[in-house]
């Protein structure tokens, strides 16, 4: 494997950073939302269905992956563990006849983010011209 990667070019730094915002701010607030169990969290782990004892854990366990995601060299096991998450959230929403849109896209924009900052996941899914 390839030790020193050529650099990513100042746009596709520039694009990743963008593009990193959105999900990542999303999923920092939504994890500190049920960790402080900010008022109406109860209300939406009610209507889901969810375990209102489980709040702080599955809390912790989005900030915990969010976390991993955003340093550098753990940063492809964080996009696995959020894909995971996510397909989860996505799953509980659509059990109960909510929309479904919200955790695929953030996943989605995880994954692009990654492919433009990590030379091994481009080396694995190339564009074909």
């Amino acid at each position: 494997m390839e030790t020193n990667p050529a650099p990513l070019p100042k746009w596709q730094r520039w694009l990743a950073y963008i593009l990193c915002v959105p999900p990542v701010g999303l999923l920092l607030f939504s994890a500190a939302m049920k960790i402080v169990q900010a008022p109406g969290v109860a209300d939406g782990f009610t209507k889901l269905g969810l375990p209102l004892a489980r709040v702080g854990f599955i809390g912790w366990l989005e900030f915990g992956c969010t976390i991993v995601f955003l340093i550098p060299r753990t940063a492809v096991l964080g996009a696995v563990l959020l894909t995971g998450y996510l397909g989860g959230a996505t799953l509980t929403h659509l059990r109960v006849g909510e929309p479904f849109f919200m955790p695929p896209l953030l996943g989605a924009l995880l994954w692009v983010n990654l492919y433009l900052r990590d030379p091994r996941i481009r080396a694995l899914l190339p564009w074909r011209r």
